[in-house]
C-alpha cells in the first residue's frame, strides 16, 4: 500500500533543474521506512560524518548518488513555498497543495527514520 502512494507522490511532484554542483537543500532529512529500504544502507561512521556536516549520507562530490530514489522530502524541496529554493529555482507549475498536503499526511501516519 505504502508503495503506491509512494508512487503516486512521486508522479505528481513538478520536478526542475538545480543549478549544477548546488547541494544546499541536501541535509539530515527523515523519510518513511519503506523509503529508507529502497537506499544502500551507510556505515554509522558514514552517518556521523554527514550529520556532523549537517549533509546527507547519500551525497557525494558530484551529487546525489540515489538521486533516482531519493526520499519524497528531497523532492519537495524547491517545489513548493514552504520548503524553497535558497537560489530560488523552482518548477514551472508549483506542486498542487492538496496533493503536498497528503503528502505531508503521509509523513504523519508513517514511521519515519533518519536518512
Amino acid at each position: 500500500m505504502n508503495s503506491q502512494k509512494i508512487r503516486f507522490f512521486r508522479q505528481r511532484i513538478p520536478s526542475f533543474e538545480c543549478i549544477p554542483g548546488c547541494h544546499d537543500c541536501c541535509g539530515p532529512v527523515t523519510t518513511s521506512s519503506e523509503e529508507m529500504s529502497r537506499l544502500p544502507r551507510k556505515t554509522a561512521a558514514e552517518h556521523e560524518a554527514a550529520m556532523e556536516s549537517l549533509s546527507c549520507p547519500h551525497l557525494a562530490d558530484k551529487g546525489c548518488t540515489v538521486y533516482l530514489e531519493r526520499p519524497l522530502i528531497c523532492r519537495l524541496f524547491g517545489t513548493t513555498p514552504a520548503l524553497p529554493c535558497p537560489h530560488g529555482k523552482r518548477p514551472a507549475m508549483m506542486i498542487d497543495e492538496k496533493i503536498e498536503q497528503q503528502i505531508h499526511q503521509f509523513f504523519k501516519e508513517t514511521r519515519q527514520v533518519l536518512v
